[in-house]
């Protein structure tokens, strides 16, 4: 019996893509339409290089005062040459309305977002973290190698993998995921999800593992509107051995992390992601327009 289709990504993409129009037309905002449907809203920076119409103010401000949060927007967007118009200036990740990179740095790169007592509390970190993006967990492999794949966000003792519109948590061969030193040690991999000699949830697995490697915790972060995301990393939990490491991963969503946020900020993610505390109603799209 066939795979029925996976509907939320789809249906998330199709409000980005619609919010993130009348958004950037309405603020007169530099931007650019992909070919795809629906069409992906990639935003360039503003003349005077002090804004872009896919970040806060604020937000990019204080990107731009950090060179090791500056560097993340040169991140090259993978498909710009068959999927978007030409322009001068190379499209980068980082434009796109879709990007989960984006959403994280909006959000904690805003001046003063942590030290905020209630949303560290909230994270389980300390008042001495500080965000890194784009960290290399160096995970342990066998015969004493390290991986050298990136994780969205180390803040303190906690890491983030960033979700949005991505279809699901990626897969990985059976030769990659099976390379990793403490995966039977962290994992029940006879119950771990795997099709046609790869693993389903690679991310997911990965990041596990540098939270077991590094004594960190860990946090998925993602969209509330995505239900499927937040089963498959249930599914995954399973398969996690021994409570001491299941207490360290949790997931939260982008709608609870806004209930603890400043009011501009919580505006903006309500107005261009229709992202709002629990219990809310989301801007009209009417409103966007304002």
């Amino acid at each position: 019996m066939a795979q029925p289709p996976n509907l939320y990504p789809a249906l998330l993409r199709q409000e980005l893509s619609v919010r993130n129009a009348a958004y950037a037309t309405s603020r007169k905002l530099p931007h650019a339409f992909s070919y795809g449907n629906p069409p992906v809203v990639v935003y360039e920076p503003l003349s005077s290089g002090n804004g872009h119409g896919n970040f806060l103010d604020a937000s990019y401000r204080a990107i731009l005062e950090r060179p090791e949060w500056k560097w993340r927007l040169e991140k090259v967007h993978t498909h710009a040459v068959r999927s978007l118009p030409k322009r001068e200036r190379v499209w980068k990740e980082l434009d796109s309305c879709m990007s989960s990179d984006a959403l994280l740095m909006n959000v904690f790169c805003h001046p003063g977002i942590l030290e905020n007592r209630p949303l560290r509390s909230f994270l389980g970190i300390d008042a001495s973290a500080r965000p890194e993006f784009g960290f290399r967990a160096r995970v342990p492999l066998l015969g004493g190698g390290t991986d050298r794949t990136e994780v969205d966000m180390k803040l303190g003792k906690l890491l983030v993998e960033s979700k949005l519109t991505e279809t699901d948590f990626q897969t990985g061969k059976a030769g990659i995921v099976e390379r990793y030193r403490d995966l039977q040690v962290a994992f029940d991999t006879r119950a771990l999800p795997q099709t046609n000699g790869c693993y389903a949830s690679y991310q997911l697995i990965r990041n596990v593992l540098a939270a077991h490697a590094l004594d960190l915790n860990f946090c998925v972060l993602l969209d509330a509107r995505r239900p499927d995301l937040s089963k498959t990393w249930g599914g995954i939990m399973l398969c996690v051995r021994g409570s001491a490491l299941g207490t360290r991963c949790k997931v939260l969503t982008w709608q609870e992390l806004c209930e603890m946020l400043p009011a501009k900020l919580q505006h903006f993610l309500d107005v261009k992601y229709g992202i709002v505390p629990p219990g809310g109603m989301p801007s009209t799209l009417e409103d966007s327009n304002r």
